[in-house]
């Protein structure tokens, strides 16, 4: 069973709009040259928080009652959803405490919390959302970073914006971490242009979904890629369903492809990415062949730091 539709997104985007960006759709003629097509950027590197995060976090917000607002909520992540949760709460006056598994970028704890959230650290991100339980039972509302239709509700909005500023879209690549942002735009794109084709894109080592399409259930990994914030350990029954029956396909990239792309992105566009959302330029030259008249680029995210992107290049010769 699907887990939204065109009409969720459609009401979500009154409510989410108010509080975000809505974000440019940049042309390149640099990436057109390379890919043999058009291609626009979906710049929502340039959201608030630095990602689409708090698109679906105001949407999840948003819909809980006055007492659960006061009493506060409690997520988990490895990153981008901790700062979109923050800010979101920090907004409309929520408490918002977020659990993180050990090794999360010392970047996005620093600018979780100075969004005026509460972090604890856990060993592993199964332990966080264990723990996340254990608040909930103490009266916290529990908020998940992927498995929601509001969340996904709320990150469609972005295709809405897509659709709306891409005339001729002819094919979307989006990244894939536990689905929520694929479902929403994937829902948005499909719902109001069938033709076009949405591509879901994963960095290997983070790459759940093709493990669930293959298996035909979610199935559990350890994740290893350097791209954090794709780093869901599973996906969901609702997002895996969502990519069976919307996505063309789900193309995994290896880590250094997703650098290489980051440097040329940065280099020719002056756009500095995350390798969880550069990795969209290294599937679509992947299937370069097959490409149509108009083809967008999610670049979803841009939270990364200097000392990561040097570290990246040379780990990888790029």
């Amino acid at each position: 069973m699907l887990p939204i539709g065109l009409p969720d997104v459609q009401a979500a985007a009154p409510l989410v709009a108010p509080h975000v960006h809505r974000t440019p759709l940049g042309s390149s003629r640099t990436l057109s040259e390379r890919l043999g097509t058009r291609v626009s950027l979906k710049l929502e590197v340039f959201q608030k928080t630095g990602s689409f995060k708090p698109r679906g976090a105001f949407n999840q917000l948003l819909h809980l009652a006055p007492e659960q607002r006061r009493r506060g909520v409690v997520g988990v992540s490895g990153g981008n959803y901790a700062q979109g949760l923050a800010y979101a709460g920090r907004e409309l006056g929520v408490p918002v405490r977020i659990l993180v598994p050990e090794g999360t970028p010392s970047h996005y704890l620093a600018a979780t919390r100075a969004y005026g959230a509460e972090v604890e650290i856990a060993p592993d991100i199964a332990e966080a959302f264990a723990r996340a339980e254990a608040y909930a039972g103490q009266g916290r509302t529990a908020l998940h970073p992927f498995d929601d239709p509001r969340m996904m509700a709320g990150n469609g909005t972005l295709g809405l914006e897509v659709v709306e500023d891409a005339p001729g879209l002819s094919d979307l690549f989006v990244s894939i971490g536990g689905g929520g942002l694929m479902a929403g735009v994937a829902a948005a794109v499909k719902g109001l242009v069938p033709r076009a084709r949405v591509w879901g894109v994963e960095t290997l080592g983070c790459h759940a979904m093709r493990l669930a399409l293959d298996a035909g259930h979610p199935v559990e990994m350890h994740p290893s890629s350097i791209a954090k914030t794709l780093a869901a350990p599973w996906v969901s029954a609702g997002t895996l369903a969502a990519a069976r029956e919307w996505l063309e396909d789900v193309l995994v990239v290896p880590d250094a492809a997703a650098v290489e792309a980051l440097v040329f992105i940065l280099e020719r566009t002056k756009v500095l990415t995350e390798p969880a959302a550069s990795c969209t330029l290294a599937a679509a030259e992947s299937v370069r062949e097959r490409l149509g008249e108009h083809v967008v680029l999610v670049l979803c995210g841009g939270n990364a730091a200097l000392d990561d992107l040097t570290a990246w290049r040379e780990r990888f010769g790029v």
